[in-house]
């Protein structure tokens, strides 16, 4: 199925960069260069995804949203801004965004949250276990298995393998790890990604021919049966 993405950023390059990204991913792609256009975008047509810078034109990015919220419209919305700083984040959040990334940023890593927040809006059953080749959790009892072998996990350890699977096959960054599984409340130049990691790794893997948990170097991390 073609999905279809809005991009309304005022910069020529960013512009164009991010809509070519979508497009070479097999997306239709419209582009705005102010927020008054692509408020009256949103609302006429409809979108999988919004890709919204902060500061626009005409209408800034945390206005046209709200009153995209306050028109009905659902959309999943990432947001574009070089404000940095928790509280610009928490305030683009409150205002109705699903997601917040900092310039500059990589596409790849906007690719992946996009994937991210179309799969959690597709309706789904409630799922009460997760898999990935002959690893299985279940979520019920907070147990973890591979090859019927029990492996156990601390609770941060958990939840960052539940984040993992969830989005298997997919390559996660580590900023996607700080924000889902730490909550924002590390530094992202520590090492604690990294400990965790290696002490998952050592878990699910040491055991076994076949490792699941892969690095994918300068990018984050890959949960996969699939070399």
């Amino acid at each position: 199925m073609e999905r279809h993405a809005l991009v309304v950023e005022d910069d020529p390059k960013t512009r164009d960069y991010v809509a070519k990204g979508f497009e070479a991913m097999g997306w239709t792609v419209d582009t705005c260069d102010n927020g008054v256009n692509g408020l009256q975008r949103a609302i006429s047509t409809k979108f999988d995804l919004i890709v919204l810078d902060r500061n626009l034109p005409g209408l800034d990015g945390l206005s046209a949203l709200k009153a995209m919220r306050a028109a009905g419209i659902g959309t999943p919305v990432i947001i574009l801004s070089a404000l940095a700083h928790v509280d610009e984040r928490v305030r683009g959040l409150q205002a109705g965004g699903d997601d917040y990334m900092i310039k500059p940023f990589d596409l790849t890593e906007l690719h992946a949250r996009a994937d991210a927040l179309l799969k959690k809006k597709t309706p789904t059953q409630a799922r009460t276990a997760l898999s990935c080749g002959d690893l299985t959790m279940d979520l019920l009892s907070r147990s973890v298995k591979r090859g019927g072998r029990e492996i156990d996990l601390l609770a941060r350890e958990f939840k960052l393998l539940e984040f993992l699977l969830r989005h298997k096959g997919q390559v996660v960054t580590r900023t996607m790890l700080l924000e889902r599984v730490w909550d924002y409340q590390n530094d992202p130049h520590t090492n604690i990604i990294d400990t965790h990691i290696s002490r998952l790794r050592k878990k699910l893997d040491e055991r076994f021919d076949k490792p699941l948990l892969q690095t994918i170097r300068g990018i984050g991390y890959r949960l996969s049966p699939d070399p």
